[in-house]
């Protein structure tokens, strides 16, 4: 069936670089305002995300009630405050990635680990707490992985200088856990991807994955963007991206803006 407007029973987004622009902190009013349309016509909107339950809650919180939340990149779900999906990595293959990224960075990275609601930092004073401080991440210093209490989701490595000259070096080495840059300064592995978590959604919503819109900006959206009716890429991404998704929009207000005049 040929996707149209009236089709649409989810809206996806990915945050920093699609929604949120890197540097800002609180969302647009217009985009509150949409999501707040969009579920009186019972359309769910879901924050996709690298970031945790607890900065999107805060994130989105005028219009929480209106979302379902996918965090840590697809490695744990949230609906109606409380946690319906987890995709522990093997704690073996944590370990050894968290010290992976630790030992070969040069010196010019940190790590987080990331359990259900708390970041694990193993930190070099680079930037990183600041960064997690900033996004309303909660988080832990630790020195070794072993220290982590709980499952780890993800294994994410923060290259202060930027992430090029290491893409190489971790992404294809690392592909078994989806490894992917995820921004100007982070590369994460996970067992999740955001496909994988809207497809759970999908299946605890008692939707299919053509009824659902998203949008994304870098490598790590793929996932998501392939599995999805209505994919949208960012103006603003790579070159690559843009060539491989052929709907385009400098920001999602604007697809959503012509969305909710269909209706």
């Amino acid at each position: 069936m040929p996707i149209t407007p009236t089709n649409i029973k989810l809206i996806c987004s990915d945050i920093d670089g699609t929604l949120l622009q890197y540097g800002k902190k609180t969302l647009e009013a217009e985009i509150l305002s949409q999501i707040k349309a969009l579920s009186a016509r019972g359309i769910l909107f879901c924050p996709a995300s690298g970031r945790q339950y607890t900065s999107l809650r805060k994130l989105f919180e005028p219009v929480a009630d209106c979302c379902v939340f996918l965090c840590e990149n697809g490695g744990v779900l949230y609906k109606n405050e409380q946690c319906i999906g987890k995709t522990p990595m093997p704690r073996a293959l944590a370990e050894e990635i968290a010290w992976d990224m630790w030992n070969r960075c040069d010196g010019q990275g940190e790590v987080m680990l990331s359990g259900q609601c708390c970041g694990y930092l193993m930190s070099r004073g680079l930037g990183m707490a600041d960064r997690v401080k900033f996004i309303g991440n909660k988080y832990k210093f630790i020195h070794d992985p072993a220290e982590i209490p709980e499952d780890i989701v993800k294994v994410s490595v923060y290259l202060h200088e930027g992430v090029e000259k290491y893409v190489d070096r971790f992404v294809p080495r690392w592909q078994q856990a989806n490894a992917a840059v995820a921004g100007p300064y982070w590369i994460d592995t996970t067992l999740a991807s955001k496909g994988t978590g809207v497809a759970l959604l999908c299946k605890t919503l008692g939707i299919t994955p053509a009824e659902v819109m998203a949008f994304g900006d870098n490598f790590n959206d793929t996932a998501l963007l392939d599995l999805v009716g209505t994919p949208y890429i960012m103006d603003s991404a790579a070159p690559a991206l843009r060539a491989r998704y052929p709907l385009h929009t400098p920001r999602p207000e604007d697809a959503l803006r012509a969305l909710l005049a269909h209706f």
